[in-house]
């Protein structure tokens, strides 16, 4: 399945609205999966807000972010524009200290 130019808009726009953006299953109230819990856990540790797509409620959004990010797994971050990366990634950087770097405001 090819990423559409209407998803590929609507990723990017919330991308680009949002500092912080985590695509998950679930949202930040009632995350889905493990990895999605552990991604909001860390970041509810480090910032109060952040936007959250939920992929289960948009199944457009669930392929298209895997193909927009060449990542095939969800959660997926992304700090300004940059994609982090999925829940191994983010606990890595979380414990090494450099996610609280990234998020912090520039």
């Amino acid at each position: 399945m090819s990423l559409d130019q209407a998803t590929r808009e609507k990723i990017s726009s919330l991308i680009e609205s949002n500092d912080v953006v985590l695509f998950m299953k679930g949202d930040r109230q009632m995350p889905q999966c493990g990895f999605s819990a552990q991604v909001v856990q860390i970041l509810d540790s480090l910032v109060p807000d952040y936007a959250t797509l939920d992929v289960l409620s948009n199944p457009d959004v669930r392929q298209g972010i895997k193909e927009f990010s060449a990542w095939p797994t969800v959660p997926q971050l992304y700090v300004r524009g940059e994609f982090i990366g999925g829940c191994d990634i983010v606990r890595e950087l979380y414990m090494s200290g450099d996610l609280a770097a990234k998020l912090k405001p520039s």
